[in-house]
C-alpha cells in the first residue's frame, strides 16, 4: 500500500503529513530529523495507550529515540482547564524544553489538549501529531487549532499553534470502535460539501467500503481530505476568511455538544453530521439551495449511519437552547451570527449577520415546536 505526502503551506512552518499504513513502526525514523536530542514525552490517553503505545515505542525506539508517556483519561472532558494545568505541570517536571518535541498520540481531544499545552509551554515549544482516529486524521491534527472547553462553549479557549509534523497511520483506524470511524467520516463528508461536488460523489460510491475496512479508500480519503485543509489552511492560517469554511454544521452541531456536557452522549463527528443536514435544510428554506441536495446530503449521512434529523438525538432540546448555545460561537463578531451555508453541494459559502430570530424560527419547525 502506498504512503502519501500532503504539504501544508506555510512559509518556515511548513509541514508534511504522512499518509499511509504501518507509520507508527516508523515514528522515529520519521521524527528524528525535527530532533534536537534523542528523546520525546507522548501524550497520549488510556485507550491508545493500552491498543498501540507499545507499537510507538517500539517503533521511536528503532530509530534511538527514548521516549516517556503521558497518558490521561480518554473523551471530551480531558480538555478542561484542570487537565490543562496537570498536563503542563508533567511536562515540566519531565524537563520539556522549547526545542523539544511533544507527540499528541490519540484523537482530536488529545491533539486539542496537548497543542494548546505546547503552545503555552515556556511560551511555546515545539510539538507533532499523530493522530489515530479518523477525524483527527483528516482535521484536528492538521492546520495548528488547539483549545480547550469551557461551560460558556466548545474550543473557547485556545491558540493558533501548528505541529512540525502529522503521522497518519490508517492502520490504527483498525482499532476503533465503529461509532468512531462514522463520527471521523463526517469531517471527510464536509470537505465534499465544503467545495468537491465529485469528492462527494465518490464517498457516496466509496464510503460504505471505507467504513468496512477499505485501506485504500481510507488512504485517498485522508489525502483528500488533508489536500483540502491544507489548502484552505495555507492561504488563511487564523481563520481571518475562507477557513470558517471549514466549520460547515459545527456551529449547530456544538450547541448540540454544548447541551450534552461534551459527553459521550454524543461525539464531535456526530453533532458536525446533524449540523451539516441543518445548515442545508436552513439553507433551502432561505432559498439558497435545491431541496434536492438537502436530501442527498441527508440520504448519505443516514447510509452511514450518521445523524440528519435532530429527532435522531432521542432529547428534549428546544430551539431557544440550541440557539442560546450557537450565540457562544467563535465566528460571534459584534453580537452577530455567521453561519456556513450552502448554494448547493460543493459550493459552501460564509454567511455573515445571519438572523437569529429567523434561524430560531427554523429550528422550532425542526424540533415540532
Amino acid at each position: 500500500m502506498t504512503t502519501e505526502t500532503v504539504r501544508v503551506p506555510l512559509g518556515g512552518r511548513s509541514y508534511d503529513i504522512t499518509i499511509g499504513a504501518g507509520l507508527i513502526d516508523k515514528a522515529g525514523a520519521l521524527l528524528k530529523p525535527h530532533l534536537k536530542r534523542p528523546r520525546i514525552v507522548v501524550v497520549t490517553d488510556e485507550n491508545v495507550f493500552v491498543t498501540q503505545g507499545e507499537r510507538l515505542r517500539e517503533g521511536l525506539a528503532s530509530a534511538g529515540v527514548d521516549a516517556d508517556f503521558i497518558t490521561l483519561a480518554p473523551g471530551e472532558a480531558t480538555k478542561s482547564f484542570s487537565e490543562l494545568e496537570k498536563l503542563t505541570a508533567r511536562l515540566l517536571d519531565l524537563g520539556v524544553e522549547r526545542d523539544d518535541v511533544v507527540i499528541a498520540f490519540g484523537g482530536g481531544v488529545i491533539g486539542d489538549l496537548t497543542g494548546f499545552a505546547a503552545s503555552v509551554l515556556r511560551r511555546g515549544c515545539r510539538f507533532a501529531q499523530i493522530p489515530t482516529t479518523l477525524l483527527a486524521q483528516v482535521d484536528s491534527a492538521v492546520g495548528g487549532k488547539t483549545a480547550i472547553n469551557v461551560p460558556q462553549g466548545k474550543n473557547l479557549i485556545g491558540a493558533f499553534h501548528q505541529p512540525v509534523a502529522v503521522i497518519a497511520d490508517i492502520a490504527s483506524l483498525d482499532t476503533l470502535p465503529m461509532r468512531e470511524l462514522k463520527a471521523g467520516y463526517a469531517e471527510v463528508v464536509k470537505y465534499g460539501l465544503i467545495s468537491d461536488p465529485g469528492f462527494f460523489r465518490w464517498l457516496e460510491d466509496n464510503g460504505p467500503a471505507l467504513l468496512e475496512g477499505d485501506g485504500a479508500a481510507r488512504i485517498q480519503a485522508v489525502k483528500k481530505s488533508c489536500e483540502a485543509k491544507a489548502a484552505i489552511v495555507g492561504a488563511d492560517e487564523k481563520e481571518k476568511g475562507k477557513r470558517a469554511l471549514l466549520n460547515l454544521g459545527h456551529t449547530f452541531g456544538h450547541a448540540f455538544e454544548a447541551h450534552f456536557g461534551y459527553s459521550s452522549k454524543l461525539l464531535h463527528g456526530e453533532g458536525v453530521a446533524l449540523g451539516m443536514a441543518l445548515a442545508f435544510d436552513y439553507s433551502v428554506s432561505e432559498g439558497l439551495c435545491p431541496a434536492s441536495d438537502a436530501d442527498r446530503v441527508k440520504a448519505h449521512l443516514i447510509t452511514t449511519g450518521l445523524p440528519a434529523e435532530i429527532a435522531d438525538l432521542k432529547s428534549d432540546i428546544t430551539a431557544d437552547i440550541i440557539a442560546k448555545y450557537m450565540m457562544q460561537d467563535k465566528k460571534i463578531e459584534q453580537g452577530k451570527l455567521t453561519l456556513i451555508l450552502a448554494k448547493a453541494i460543493g459550493d459552501a459559502f460564509i454567511a455573515k449577520d445571519a438572523d437569529l430570530s429567523r434561524v430560531t424560527a427554523f429550528l422550532k419547525e425542526k424540533t415540532g415546536e
